[in-house]
């Protein structure tokens, strides 16, 4: 009788190639891309050996694993992925996994690691304990005295989903699981692999230099102002999002986080949403350099920029009145940096997931290694990086920003200003 393994990943390719290769050696197997159906697979046939991918849609990796191992301290479970970490094998194999293969998969090395796991059917490991997702509380940013009940929806996704991609700054591989949550819960960050739970608000900001990174009990998570942007632009309220360190860099701007959110679908839910409503000016620094937040129907981003030539002065003004606005005007504009500051950025450990194909790279004279999306391609990313740092505040902003060679920093102050004085 031939033995039985379930395949579980959430690439139908993966899917495919490991059924093939171990159906070639005589085995038989089941497959699937999500996490709960993995579990009901499980208790219903009785796999000897799971292939099990780290990044799945509905729970990840690590939550499944635990989760077969309370059904059945046995169950033999190999680890697989392309974007995990050290600290996620060490955690897996800890929690109880077999073994943990690194993607692509190597023809040999599966087939050992299926004659390993079936010849060390574990009996006797304790399962560690877990903390469930429905345990979890949460709930939305603290109320501030400028918050009004609109009469438009809160948002969610119509369903999970998984991406993969690089980290601008760790250079190292990385994946992003994000996943709907009911009304009144906010946008939530989850640290992988230790579950740390990091309420998506500025008081959580612990870095703004060359991007903005979040923190809780030493954990952090980096780059995040590109998603938030996409998801402030869409109005998604609501959201978990389950992250290795960094958030993908993807192409160093927002369009591919749009076109996920428009591929998954964005979904009203029934409860209203609030705004933050900007009643008086709120501003950062003077001069030539300064940030203005001050009181608008609607919301909307001004921002000029000056820097040597190449680049010179850019203004970008933009109203956020449509997904479909931001996403063609906005979205596309990328993330910059500049030759005379590379040897600084490593320095700081920075920079490291830069390549030609994520960042516009700028030398003394010429933009280095692509051709602009937009004249004023480098404004356009400033007002991008405006509407994901803004997002922090835990609410949609109806407010208008006036800015002038401001940065991270600066969205951040403007931000803590007004909870000093709106909380």
């Amino acid at each position: 009788m031939s033995h039985l393994v379930l395949i579980v990943d959430d690439e139908p390719g993966i899917r495919t190639a490991l059924s093939g290769i171990l159906e070639d050696e005589g085995y038989e197997t089941v497959a699937t891309g999500s996490g709960s159906e993995a579990l009901s697979l499980y208790q219903g046939r009785r796999p000897d050996v799971v292939f099990l991918d780290i990044w799945l849609p509905d729970r990840d990796g690590l939550e499944t694993l635990q989760a077969l191992r309370d059904e059945d301290p046995s169950a033999a479970v190999i680890m697989m992925s392309g974007h995990g970490t050290a600290t996620t094998a060490v955690k897996a194999i800890k929690m109880g996994a077999i073994d943990y293969l690194e993607k692509p998969l190597s023809y040999n090395r599966t087939l050992e690691a299926v004659a390993g796991a079936l010849g060390r059917r574990l009996t006797s490991l304790e399962p560690l304990p877990s903390r469930q997702e429905g345990e979890r509380d949460y709930e939305p940013a603290p109320p501030l005295s400028l918050l009004r009940e609109s009469p438009r929806p809160q948002r969610t996704l119509s369903k999970a989903t998984v991406l993969y991609g690089l980290g601008l700054h760790s250079g190292s591989r990385t994946g992003m699981a994000i996943q709907p949550l009911p009304p009144n819960s906010g946008i939530h960050f989850v640290t992988l692999p230790t579950g740390t739970q990091i309420p998506c608000h500025v008081g959580m900001v612990a870095d703004t230099d060359y991007a903005t990174t979040l923190s809780r009990d030493g954990e952090n998570i980096r780059t995040v102002e590109h998603l938030l942007s996409a998801l402030h632009a869409y109005g998604v309220t609501n959201l978990l999002i389950k992250v290795h360190g960094e958030i993908p860099v993807l192409d160093g701007s927002a369009v591919e986080f749009c076109k996920t959110l428009d591929e998954v679908g964005v979904v009203d839910q029934p409860a209203p949403r609030r705004e933050l409503v900007v009643d008086r000016p709120f501003q950062v620094g003077e001069g030539d350099k300064s940030l203005l937040l001050e009181p608008y129907d609607g919301f909307a981003v001004s921002y000029f920029l000056r820097y040597p030539p190449p680049l010179g002065e850019q203004l970008c003004e933009f109203e956020l009145g449509s997904p479909a606005g931001y996403r063609e005007e906005i979205a596309p504009a990328r993330t910059f940096g500049f030759m005379r500051d590379l040897k600084m950025m490593n320095e700081l450990g920075l920079g490291s997931g830069g390549r030609l194909d994520n960042f516009i790279l700028v030398g003394d004279d010429q933009v280095i290694n692509t051709e602009l999306r937009f004249p004023d391609e480098f404004a356009r990313h400033k007002v991008l990086d405006i509407i994901g740092d803004l997002y922090l505040l835990g609410y949609p902003i109806r407010g208008k920003v006036t800015a002038r060679l401001t940065g991270h920093r600066d969205n951040i102050r403007v931000l803590r200003q007004i909870l000093a004085q709106a909380a």
